[in-house]
């Protein structure tokens, strides 16, 4: 089956289905890859173009449209071949944007202690996902789409020396208020820990 085809929905599927149905085609399109770059682009262009294909979110006003990840900022590889690498001890705690799906986005979100601000520093900072039917409403929002009117965002959990610790985050914005709901939160949860098992951090 070609890849695009990956991302193509069957008709009928009420949301539960359509949730294990993007896992199993993720789980297929992830296997003998390990490159965490290589998988979340495909992650992020997977699960955004499902969503655009699935009638209760599809190209209209309840479109989520943005799908992506951020990653805390000492996963991404020193330049080999140009500028000097810098300090990352002179640098706070930061998420870096990663591959996604949707108009560009902030590049960088603080995480520091008493710095922290926003959902995607809030899912990261405590570990569990965080879902927000009004944007507008919530303290600390960083908008980088001001279309945007809700958002779910799920830590993305890595198990190292049998300690769990928080690596990005898996964010998905949409136009509608209450845009997703618990049934959205765990088939994201599940896709984030596919997304973290099939990868070499």
């Amino acid at each position: 089956m070609p890849h695009a085809d990956s991302a193509m929905i069957p008709p009928g599927m009420d949301k539960a289905a359509f949730w294990s149905y993007v896992h199993e085609q993720l789980s297929h399109l992830l296997d003998g890859q390990r490159n965490w770059v290589t998988n979340l682009a495909n992650a992020s262009s997977l699960v955004f173009n499902a969503l655009l294909a699935y009638p209760e979110f599809g190209t209209g006003e309840r479109m989520v449209n943005w799908c992506g990840f951020y990653l805390n900022s000492d996963l991404f590889p020193a330049p080999k071949l140009t500028a000097k690498p810098e300090h990352q001890g002179d640098q706070p705690a930061r998420l870096l944007l990663g591959p996604f799906c949707g108009k560009p986005a902030c590049q960088l979100i603080n995480v520091a202690p008493g710095r922290a601000r926003g959902v995607c520093a809030d899912a990261y900072c405590q570990r569990k996902t965080v879902l927000v039917q009004d944007v507008d409403a919530y303290p600390g929002h960083i908008a980088c789409d001001g279309e945007t009117k809700s958002e779910v965002v799920c830590p993305l959990l890595l198990t190292v020396s049998g300690e769990e610790q928080a690596i990005g985050v898996l964010d998905l914005d949409c136009l509608a208020l209450s845009g997703f709901d618990e049934q959205d939160k765990v088939g994201l949860e599940r896709i984030a820990k596919l997304v973290v098992d099939a990868c070499d951090w």
